[in-house]
């Protein structure tokens, strides 16, 4: 093969390497995004029967629109006695109840109604930027065991993301998983930290294992690349 040959080959080949590597950063960071985006609780257990305030960070992900309201569906089967739902600036709640079939009875008396739903309307959440919203529950049930909080994001455009998939053993993550309580014996919670109030932009400190992953995603592409070019380096110096 000609000297202008090898060095279009070599090219060529370069090329390839190239787009190997773009495709492997891609797919990582695909494997990376959802994470970021998915509705947050803090804290993600607590002690069953214990008084908590529940704070849910609802991000927005839609690049060209904005959150205009979120609806949170509070567990009844078992109830809360008591929500109280803490004020958000910019933003006005609305709070449904049902009627108890059985009343609940706490140090606090008998309550024979529970919440079953707040609306979180009036606001706005941009792109890039979340929300926290937060409610008081006192108490949450005595009984071990796990609370999902289904919700529904509302967008500016008229989307509806319905976070409402449960988490099943064994399968893989879905979509879009619903705020998952993990109520435990005994009075420790877990994983508890402060989350800050108000509309502000995602904080890198925060993204966790995702932003590993994106890490690990440029990391393996650069990587990658590196050792094309090199192979190809190696080829040319020995004739190939």
């Amino acid at each position: 093969m000609s000297v202008s040959g090898n060095r279009l080959l070599n090219r060529r080949r370069l090329a390839q390497a190239a787009t190997a590597a773009v495709t492997v950063s891609g797919v990582m960071l695909l494997l990376a995004s959802p994470a970021l985006a998915h509705i947050g609780i803090t804290p993600s257990s607590a002690a069953a029967g214990s008084a908590q305030e529940l704070t849910f960070r609802v991000p927005d992900e839609e690049p060209n629109a904005d959150t205009v309201r979120f609806d949170m569906l509070i567990p009844t089967n078992p109830p809360i006695a008591q929500v109280l739902v803490k004020p958000v600036p910019g933003w006005s709640a609305t709070v449904k109840t049902i009627t108890l079939a059985k009343p609940v009875v706490t140090d606090d008396g008998s309550f024979s109604q529970a919440v079953s739903e707040v609306i979180w309307s009036g606001g706005r959440i941009a792109p890039g930027q979340y929300q926290d919203f937060s409610i008081s529950a006192d108490p949450l049930p005595s009984a071990a065991g796990t609370m999902v909080f289904k919700a529904i994001q509302t967008y500016s455009n008229g989307d509806i993301v319905r976070w409402i998939d449960v988490s099943q053993p064994g399968q893989p993550a879905p979509g879009h998983p619903a705020p998952t309580l993990i109520l435990t014996t005994g009075s420790t919670t877990a994983q508890t930290a402060s989350a800050p109030t108000g509309s502000s932009t995602a904080d890198p400190k925060s993204a966790g294992w995702p932003g590993m992953l994106a890490i690990a995603a440029l990391v393996a592409g650069l990587l990658a690349l590196g050792i094309s070019v090199f192979s190809l380096r190696r080829q040319r110096n020995t004739g190939g």
